[in-house]
């Protein structure tokens, strides 16, 4: 879609208003609004704002930027009111001069995408599972959040409300442009999953963002509280965001080999291997919040030891099995991943970790079938070359500050800003004193 498409279509859709977004460096969504007939201004000239006071933008002595409609994202927000009606248009982040801003999460992405097809003719292609959580709103959600249903893994109830309303977030994500393949509810009470089809990484990243603001406006809509956070309660399955990937030339699935044993080719191996090579530097990326590693624990299904498998689901990469015949479907499962992470961040880490393995010829460990790596005493994993994933949000950006592959792959700008706040977030958690120190020290001490 070019600019005349898009203004015939705003006009065409009846739009009041016009929300232009982008991400600050954690993908939580900023947002300017302006009336529909100030568009076509603000796709010439750009719309000026004040970026110091974005999280990882600009210093307080060059902080006007402006924002550069993408007119390929258009989208009506589906839950505004007709009188009201707005649309979304994603923008890319420049500098006074016209000049794209290095800390713009979303054009370090397009950039490292761009020179991928220039150079090697390759689509990185991601499908993504983000989980997440209905809480009913009682007034004491911060504290104590109640799952909005009592459903289990894949429960289907004709009456059930949170069946109701996941079908509605479902039209509405249809109506935004995704393509949804299937809702379903997960494991845990009030935790569900709505699948879309995988896309080039580029338009899947703000898939992401879609999808996490319109199941949040829709829930609230009904009274509800959508949550993304990776680990909401003790003791039950937290949320991930699974990352199916494969790299494709003209339309060919280069991770398809229909003679190995796992139909992947030697490109898919060595990406798996770079990724796993990779893995403790990039969980600080992929979950990158102090909540993250109350999820990333052995017992809740979520991965902790660095592997590979086709069946083993406790192993970091699962290779998914796919119908004989479907070389678009041959892909890796990354594991590890929620939904607490900037999408723009995490593929570029992704991307860039597998090309390494790619480029290295790194060979990839004996896969990880048929073993519970949980069961496995810490010598017998030693013994089999078993990494563990970092135990802390600390700890995990420790490990990225000794991987100058993921500095580059971020840029100088976008990578400091990123520890800076991961570190901050790191300095005023280890200052709290929770309700489990009270318990446990309080009278035993």
């Amino acid at each position: 879609m070019d600019t005349k498409d898009l203004l015939k279509r705003v006009k065409e859709d009846k739009i009041k208003f016009i929300s232009y977004q982008f991400t600050d460096i954690n993908g939580v969504v900023k947002s300017l609004d302006g009336p529909v007939d100030r568009l076509e201004e603000g796709i010439d000239n750009g719309i000026w704002f004040d970026g110091s006071s974005i999280e990882g933008f600009a210093r307080i002595q060059e902080s006007d930027m402006h924002l550069r409609v993408d007119p390929e994202t258009y989208a009506i927000l589906p839950w505004s009111p007709d009188e009201l009606k707005r649309a979304r248009v994603l923008c890319d982040i420049l500098r006074p001069n016209g000049e794209a801003f290095e800390g713009d999460p979303r054009g370090r992405l397009k950039a490292n995408l761009k020179k991928l097809k220039e150079e090697r003719g390759w689509t990185l292609n991601i499908g993504p599972e983000p989980e997440f959580f209905l809480f009913l709103r009682n007034g004491s959600e911060s504290i104590h959040p109640v799952p909005y249903d009592i459903g289990s893994y894949f429960d289907f109830s004709a009456n059930d409300q949170a069946v109701i309303v996941r079908t509605e977030l479902m039209s509405v994500l249809n109506q935004m442009g995704l393509d949804v393949e299937v809702g379903h509810h997960e494991v845990a009470l009030g935790q569900h999953e709505i699948d879309f089809r995988f896309d080039d990484a580029l338009k899947t990243a703000d898939n992401v963002l879609t999808f996490k603001s319109a199941i949040k406006a829709i829930a609230a809509k009904h009274g509800l509280i959508a949550s993304f956070m990776p680990k909401p309660i003790f003791g039950i399955n937290g949320s991930g965001m699974h990352c199916h990937q494969s790299i494709s030339k003209n339309g060919e699935n280069l991770f398809y080999d229909e003679n190995d044993i796992h139909h992947l080719s030697s490109l898919a191996y060595g990406y798996i291997a770079g990724q796993l090579a990779h893995a403790r530097a990039l969980s600080a990326v992929v979950a990158p919040s102090v909540n993250s590693y109350k999820r990333l624990v052995p017992g809740y299904e979520a991965p902790v030891y660095i592997g590979f498998a086709q069946v083993n689901r406790s192993a970091l990469i699962r290779i998914p099995m796919v119908n004989n015949g479907n070389k678009n479907g041959v892909r890796i499962e990354l594991r590890f991943p929620d939904p607490s992470a900037n999408p723009y961040l995490a593929f570029n880490a992704m991307l860039a970790a597998g090309l390494d393995g790619i480029d290295r010829g790194l060979s990839c460990p004996k896969p990880l079938n048929n073993v519970n790596i949980y069961e496995l005493s810490e010598k017998e994993r030693a013994e089999m070359g078993i990494e563990v994933l970092p135990g802390s949000l600390k700890e995990a950006v420790d490990v990225y500050l000794t991987d100058p592959l993921l500095h580059a792959a971020l840029g100088e700008t976008l990578s400091s800003k990123f520890v800076e706040s991961r570190l901050a977030e790191w300095e005023e958690y280890r200052m709290q004193v929770s309700d489990w120190e009270v318990r446990r020290y309080l009278e035993a001490i």
